[in-house]
């Protein structure tokens, strides 16, 4: 281990607070969700404040209604939503926003790749959630999808040279990246993530699935936890986000069976749904403001 002070959770939240503010759209979003109205009208306070995301969600609008054969410019938010439906433009707010923050809080140069891949495992866990037996929201798999790897992130930031190494290293290495991370760091992503998303007052589920993604059998009773570590496998198994590291070490047997979820042919459809929806996302939802 390199010869650094001892990262405790002290110091993870004492240096978060040099990172930019955590987006309030996430937890209004979560708190509103049984409540369509409200939601929506959160959104729309939001969105109308944001001028990349009013663009974005006119131009999904926009597009569809072509699609469509509608002649009408759709040029409000209200409308915008009757047209792709809420769940969409949530979506898109979720996606943007948590981009803008990674964005922001990478005060030195992230690779694209780290971006490309929060990105795609967040629409494949929001997909997966469709294909499952158990009961999981849609939004907070996003979410979650997007922070999974917040705890790479923050590391980064302390020491870009000390984690792209780590990175490297995990491409040949028998071992796994946080195994790599806690000999450089003492600690590793995921619980570096974890301990941020307690700090931003996400919910325990959340909170759960950013801890153990690697190891979800720790905590097979919250559904989001094996859905995000089955998320991620598929993803790196389709190479989504063109990381190097991108390799499958295991999926657990165990969350796919407490899932519900079978991996057979009949899942090629929900392949190719993941794989459009997430080229189409990285470039739509292009780190370009």
């Amino acid at each position: 281990m390199m010869n650094r002070p001892p990262i405790t959770r002290d110091t993870i939240i004492q240096r978060s607070r040099l990172m930019p503010s955590f987006p309030n759209v996430v937890q209004e979003i979560l708190a509103t969700l049984d409540d369509p109205d409200t939601n929506l009208n959160v959104l729309v306070r939001y969105i109308n404040l944001d001028p990349v995301i009013t663009a974005r969600v006119l131009a999904v609008a926009n597009t569809a209604a072509m699609q469509g054969r509608r002649d009408a410019d759709i040029s409000s938010i209200f409308a915008a939503t009757s047209l792709i439906g809420l769940s969409k433009v949530r979506s898109i707010t979720l996606i943007s926003s948590l981009g803008a923050f990674i964005q922001k809080t990478a005060a030195i140069s992230l690779p694209t790749s780290f971006w490309e891949h929060s990105v795609a495992i967040s629409i494949c866990a929001q997909e997966l959630t469709q294909h499952v037996a158990q009961p999981v929201n849609a939004d907070a798999a996003l979410i979650s999808g997007m922070l999974h790897d917040m705890g790479q992130l923050w590391l980064y930031t302390l020491d870009a040279n000390a984690t792209r190494a780590c990175w490297q290293k995990s491409i040949t290495s028998p071992l796994g990246i946080e195994a790599i991370e806690r000999e450089a760091f003492g600690i590793d992503h995921a619980t570096v993530g974890a301990w941020l998303a307690e700090h931003w007052k996400l919910p325990l589920q959340i909170v759960q699935a950013i801890q153990y993604h690697h190891h979800p059998d720790t905590a097979l009773a919250n559904p989001l936890v094996p859905l995000i570590h089955v998320a991620e496998v598929l993803g790196n198994a389709l190479d989504l986000g063109h990381r190097d590291q991108n390799r499958v070490t295991h999926i657990s047997s165990v969350a796919c069976e407490t899932l519900g979820l079978v991996l057979d042919d009949t899942i090629g459809p929900l392949f190719g749904r993941i794989e459009a929806r997430s080229r189409h996302a990285n470039q739509f939802f292009s780190l370009a403001r």
